[in-house]
This record gives C-alpha cells, structure tokens and sequence, in this order.
C-alpha cells in the first residue's frame, strides 16, 4: 500500500515484454545446465583418458621389456650360431684332411689289385688255357643262352595262362551273351492254325457244296485243313508268304462274317495289297527288339521282308534280331562299340532278301546295299565279311561272326529238313510252269498234289489230259520224291456283265 503523502506513479507493463523476459530466464536456465552438464562430461572423458593412457603407458613398458629381452635372447643365439660356424668350420679342415688321407690310401689299393688281378689274370688263364677276351665271351655265350632259355619257358608259360584264361572268358562272355538272348527256338513249320471265334465258322469256311473252301484254296495256294479239332482250322503250305496271305484273308472274312465266293476274292485281294504294309511294319518291330535305330526306310522294309524267310527252318529275321543282342552283349563284355556291333549283326543277313532278285552272294548284295544307304564303313565290312569271303576289318566285325555262328547253333534254331521241303516244293513247282500254256502251279498236300491253272486261251478242254499226262512223266523224270503226286490241271472260264 502507498505510504500516507507520496504519490504512487503506475506504469503499465505490457504482457508481451513479460512474456520474452520469461523466456530469456529459461533459456540462461537451460544453458547454465547444459553448461554443467558438459562440464561433468568433459571431466568423465579427461578422467577415462587419463586411465587410458597410463593402460597403454604401461603395456609400452611391457613391450619394451619383452623386445629388450628378445634382443638379449637373439644375441647370445647370433653367438651361438658364430661358435657353431667356427666349429664346421674346423671340422670341413679337418674331414678335408682325413678325405686327402682315404683318396691316398684307396690310390695305393687300386694299384695293389690291379698288381694282384693281373697276377691272377695270368694265373687263370695259364691254368685254364684261355685268354680273357675268350673267357668273357664264353661267359656271355652262356649268360645269353640261359637268359634265352628262361625266357622262352616264361614265354611258353604265360602263352599257356593266357590261353587258358582267353578260353575260360571267352567261354564266359558267349554264355552270357547267349543266356540273355535266349529264346524260344525260331524253327519254322510249314502249318499255321488259326483259332475260330466258333464251332459254326467251319462250315461257313466250307461253304455250300464246298465252294467257299475250293475257291480259297485255289486263290492262295493253301491247303485248309478243318479236322475235329474244335474252334481252330489249319494252313498248309511250304510257302510261307501264300500261308500268311492266306492267314490275314481267312481273319478278316471270319471278322466279317460273310464268306462267299466274291467276298473271299476281295479279302484275298486286301491281304496282298497289304503285304507291303505287313513287311514295314514287320522291319521296324525286328529293329526296335534288336535296340538298333536310325535305319533308312527302305532297309527297314528289306529286313521285313526277311519275315518269310528260313534257313534252315530257323526264321531269318529272328535270327538277325537274336544276333544282333548276342553281338551286343558280347562288346560291352569285350569294350567294343556296343551301337556298332548290334546294327552290322541285325543287317548282316540282309542281303538274303536280294539273292532271288539279284545274283552273288548275299553278303556282298547286303553290304552293297548297306553301302548305298550310308552306313559305316565298319558296318558294312562287317555285313562282306561274316562269312569270310572278305578280310575282317574291325573287332565288331569279329563279334559278328561269334553273334551269327551263336545264334545259328544254339540247340533247336535250326533244321535242315523244312528247308531241303521247301527246296523240293520249289522245284516241282518251277517244273510245273515251264510247260507252255500254264498260268500258276500250286504244290499242295506236302507236295503230294499239285494244281495247274492253264490260260484258257490257250489250252482247251480236249487239251487238259494230255497235259495233265505230260506234267506227270516230266515229273517223274525229273524229280525225285517219296510216294506219288497227283497232279490236277484246271481250266476256267468267267465272264461278267454290268447292268444299268
């Protein structure tokens, strides 16, 4: 309160310069502790340096100490090493000495045994008669006689091992071989039996009167032999491509159904349009079971047509096929080109499929043709020499041999007999046909039949007995068979219209 007679002056004071003053008293505040607080660190940092320093102050003083006394280790060792040096050294003087003192005393040696070998020299040769020169050679006379003894019985012993080992693996790796090729025998007959979906198909086979099975057989050349055998009809021929004709004609007129005569025409005349199809099909199963790829088609179809072929009753392209896995497991047995071997053995009978189109032997034939199509010079060398008409160029071609002769002579593969009946059938049917006016001879029945179909342009009916006569006694002049063959000459006449 104002004191009683002065006079109060108030001066109004504006907030805002309160407001700044304030806040310069907080800001000095805040200083002032920033400044301690720096203060305090900068104490803390010059405490934690002093430490520091007197850490590494004292770890400098061990280091000195420890490299002083490295340095006082490192000088008594650099003398050490300078007594041993002086010590070498006078122990080279002294090795020197004693070294001049041995080549002294071995000068003195040598000369006293040369003194004394040549003494003994004259005594042995005055005591043996001989001089050195003729001693030394009669010691290498029979140093060198011995050694060539003892090296030919060395050699005749490991000639004999080596046989006997040889011998014992190559019995080894034929049998192995052989053993996974192994298969049932591929002998062929001359039948094929065709299983009937009924007991009823037999007489529709027949037919009325027994046209449909005349004019089947007629057609194909086939005897069809239907017996008591239920549900199955047999094929008889020696030629194995009029029996599979015959085969495929007979399944599709039986998947059909209907059997007459025109409709046996037409299937007989589908199953040879398809026999080139058959053929293919036939080359590329033998190439995929042999492992044998890449081959031109036209080989492909050349070995399918070795389906139908046999020597010695055993099937040419089973055969190829069979010596192809023989040669094949015998070159990886052996380290030979496995891809090589398997394709000269599959192809080396191809040339079979040419000798009746085509003279000279069939492995020339089939190595010419393997030849054209761009084969290797070492499968085609081996085809021209599996039967040694050529010399042997390649260990491929040597496993081709050991295949085909395997394959050909493993128990069961083959049979002389189907071939000698094939031959004969051959034979009187080719002797058939050479009489002027005959069309087609057939030999049926296992060769006790044969049929003749004439040009009936060109013999007439009055004509048929005397060429039946005829045929007969060429046959019997010519031929040499067992028992008798009928022979049955046929003369047909057709003729057709259209209307409409």
């Amino acid at each position: 309160m104002p004191r009683p007679g002065h006079t109060v002056l108030e001066v109004p004071v504006p907030f805002g310069e309160i407001g700044i003053v304030v806040a310069l008293l907080i800001v000095c505040l805040v200083a002032l502790m920033l400044v301690l607080i720096a203060r305090r660190e900068a104490a803390a940092q010059r405490e934690q340096a002093t430490i520091d320093v007197a850490e590494i102050k004292n770890e400098a003083r061990a280091l000195l100490a420890d490299a002083e006394r490295r340095t006082a280790r490192l000088s008594e060792r650099e003398d050490e090493l300078a007594a041993e040096r002086r010590a070498h050294k006078e122990l080279e003087r002294e090795l020197q000495a004693r070294a001049s003192e041995v080549a002294a005393l071995q000068e003195r040696a040598a000369l006293a045994m040369s003194e004394a070998e040549q003494q003994a020299r004259e005594l042995l040769e005055a005591s043996a008669g001989l001089t050195t020169e003729e001693a030394r050679a009669e010691l290498v006379r029979r140093t060198v006689d011995a050694a060539t003894n003892e090296a030919a019985a060395q050699v005749r012993r490991a000639e004999a091992h080596a046989r006997r080992t040889a011998e014992a693996k190559a019995k080894r790796i034929v049998a192995t071989a052989v053993q996974r090729a192994a298969v049932a025998t591929s002998a062929q007959s001359s039948i094929t039996v065709l299983r009937l979906p009924s007991e009823e198909m037999k007489g529709r086979i027949i037919g009325k009167e027994g046209r449909n099975i005349r004019t089947f057989e007629a057609l194909t050349g086939v005897n069809v032999l239907i017996d008591d055998t239920p549900d199955s009809v047999v094929l008889s021929c020696f030629d194995a491509e009029r029996r599979e004709i015959a085969q495929v004609a007979l399944e599709s007129l039986m998947a059909d159904g209907r059997i007459h005569p025109q409709r046996i025409e037409a299937a007989y005349a589908e199953a040879v349009a398809s026999a080139d199809e058959r053929t293919l099909a036939a080359g590329h199963d033998a190439a995929e079971r042999a492992g044998v790829s890449g081959l031109p088609t036209e080989l492909v179809s050349t070995m399918g047509r070795l389906r139908l072929r046999t020597s010695y009753g055993q099937n040419v392209l089973e055969h190829l096929v069979e010596s192809a896995l023989i040669a094949g497991a015998i070159a990886a047995e052996v380290g030979a080109d496995i891809a090589t071997a398997r394709r000269a053995a599959f192809l080396h009978d191809i040339g079979k499929a040419l000798t009746a189109e085509q003279s000279g032997a069939h492995a020339a034939l089939g190595a010419e043709l393997a030849r054209r199509h761009g084969e290797s010079p070492a499968v085609v060398n081996a085809i021209a020499a599996h039967h040694d008409d050529v010399p042997v160029e390649t260990v491929e071609g040597v496993l081709v041999q050991a295949a085909d002769a395997a394959s050909a002579a493993r128990p069961g593969a083959r049979r002389e007999e189907l071939d000698q009946y094939v031959e004969r059938m051959d034979k009187l049917e080719q002797l058939v046909t050479a009489h002027a006016g005959v069309r087609r001879a057939l030999a049926m029945s296992a060769g006790r039949e044969v049929r003749v179909v004439v040009e009936p342009s060109e013999v007439d009916d009055y004509a048929l007995p005397q060429l039946a006569v005829a045929i007969a006694k060429h046959i019997e002049a010519d031929l040499a068979y067992p028992g008798e063959i009928k022979v049955t000459v046929v003369r047909e006449i057709r003729a057709s219209a259209t209307a409409g």
